[in-house]
């Protein structure tokens, strides 16, 4: 059942997206043919008055059809309601509105969160610091053999305790020492493992080891909002916290793309790890819809072929140029940037389908 939510996740958030493209050009007259959720073979559709609704076999995303280039669409070419006939602005609507359908959404979740939930009152720490994440593969933690869910629970043979004192007093040991051998006992599963650890300083001078830090434990007690004025207040906070964290990360990625690349996730990954959200804390489906929905939003909105960003890089090149770039060379672009896309998606979802846990079983 946790899985078939993660998956429910995902397919909602395609649907948030995709809707956002179809409301904005049907609110403004546009003609949209298609409205289809995955790619390929059709599995299932239904032809409403004008546009066909479809869900289909690869379930890598989704598209909004409009009828410009379908030759066997009734509509004549100079009907100015064809998508190609609109003025840049208007098209700029359509192409835009899948992101902030996704954002608007992402907000939304959050206060439906903290609306369902209530605001998060009492922490029962447990001993010692949470590693959520190593934040790239050439880091000091990386290399010393930290990884990825390690609780560190002594540093310098100083126990950290079960207190909010503990995340500070690990990250002091860490500033402390740039250069200098830090020694870790991490707590990984059911066993102790001592490690060592050289933090290296940044160019502002403090030394990290490259690690997300977290206190270790969780919320045990919520509490009914005051009103909906700290409903959206706290949301709003979660939200713009969350869009940081995410874009930092998207940096990250393009700057130092070798040292983060096998953090990128495919549909496989990021369902296990929904799944695995669901079945600890069925209130964790929230921010994981969220973070979700804001990534979904960023990475199309990045200038590349096949996405939103592409498409809003040739109307800017057209709004500078006084014509659009022509239409052979834009399909070209858009069709390889398809091909490219579809291709990494199948990528990530073999590797991330040969590292489950069920599957290596059948290897070992």
């Amino acid at each position: 059942m946790s899985v078939l939510a993660a998956i429910a996740v995902l397919a909602l958030l395609i649907v948030v997206h995709e809707s956002g493209h179809f409301l904005a050009a049907r609110l403004q007259g546009i003609h949209v043919n298609r409205f289809s959720i995955g790619f390929g073979p059709i599995l299932w559709k239904y032809q409403g008055a004008e546009t066909e609704y479809a869900i289909r076999a690869i379930p890598l995303g989704g598209f909004v059809g409009f009828p410009d280039d379908d030759p066997e669409s009734a509509i004549p070419p100079n009907d100015p309601n064809l998508l190609r006939n609109r003025p840049i602005l208007d098209r700029a609507i359509v192409i835009s509105a899948g992101v902030i359908a996704n954002l608007i959404f992402a907000y939304f979740v959050f206060v439906a969160q903290f609306t369902a939930v209530g605001v998060p009152e009492k922490f029962d720490y447990q001993p010692g610091v949470f590693v959520p994440e190593v934040i790239s593969q050439d880091s000091p933690a990386a290399l010393a053999g930290v990884k990825s869910g390690d609780i560190v629970i002594a540093v310098d043979g100083e126990e950290l305790g079960a207190s909010d004192a503990a995340l500070k007093s690990l990250m002091e040991a860490i500033k402390t020492k740039p250069d200098q051998a830090v020694a870790l006992k991490v707590q990984r599963g059911d066993r102790q493992i001592d490690l060592s650890v050289t933090p290296k300083a940044g160019d502002d001078g403090v030394a990290r080891i490259g690690v997300q830090l977290a206190p270790n434990g969780s919320i045990t007690q919520y509490r009914r909002p005051k009103g909906v004025g700290e409903v959206l207040s706290l949301a709003a906070d979660q939200f713009q916290n969350t869009v940081v964290r995410t874009v930092q990360g998207f940096v990250m990625l393009i700057t130092d793309f070798s040292s983060v690349a096998n953090q990128v996730a495919g549909p496989v990954k990021i369902v296990e790890q929904g799944a695995g959200l669901a079945a600890s804390n069925a209130s964790s489906l929230f921010p994981f819809a969220a973070i979700i929905s804001i990534n979904l939003a960023i990475i199309n909105i990045l200038p590349l072929p096949a996405l939103d960003g592409g498409q809003l890089a040739f109307l800017l090149i057209e709004g500078l140029r006084g014509k659009p770039l022509p239409s052979r060379f834009q399909e070209g672009v858009m069709q390889t940037g398809l091909v490219l896309l579809l291709g990494l998606g199948v990528f990530l979802i073999v590797r991330d389908t040969t590292q489950l846990e069920v599957f290596q079983r059948l290897f070992q």
